[in-house]
């Protein structure tokens, strides 16, 4: 099996392969940080949304602005339940990830 570094294709990694092996790894290996990192940020922006949300209905009519607070008050369902999938899509794709990795590491492991 060819592996997809040895770009000359001699059978071996020479040093200049290995360097170009190990900065693709590097590459991966933040830009998979960085998907998190966005994920993670996105999750929390959402649940902090759903918690803020009747907050903000309740500063509304306060603030005597009762239409906007009807307004916001109607379209509230629909808002959490959109927060709602977005945090339920994160962490229900967080543990099929972890899932996969501890599988193939137990195979890659016997």
């Amino acid at each position: 099996m060819p592996n997809e570094y040895d770009l000359n294709g001699n059978g071996k990694i020479d040093p200049v392969e290995h360097e170009i092996m190990l900065e693709d790894r590097r590459r991966r290996m933040e830009d998979a940080d960085a998907k998190r990192d966005a994920q993670r940020r996105m999750t929390w922006f959402a649940l902090s949304g759903m918690i803020l949300y009747p907050l903000v209905i309740l500063v509304a009519s306060v603030a005597g602005l009762d239409t906007a607070a009807k307004l916001m008050a109607e379209i509230a369902a629909v808002y959490v339940i959109g927060a709602s999938g977005i945090a339920a899509a994160y962490f229900g794709f967080n543990a099929m990830e972890s899932k996969n990795n501890a599988s193939s590491s137990d195979r890659s492991g016997s």
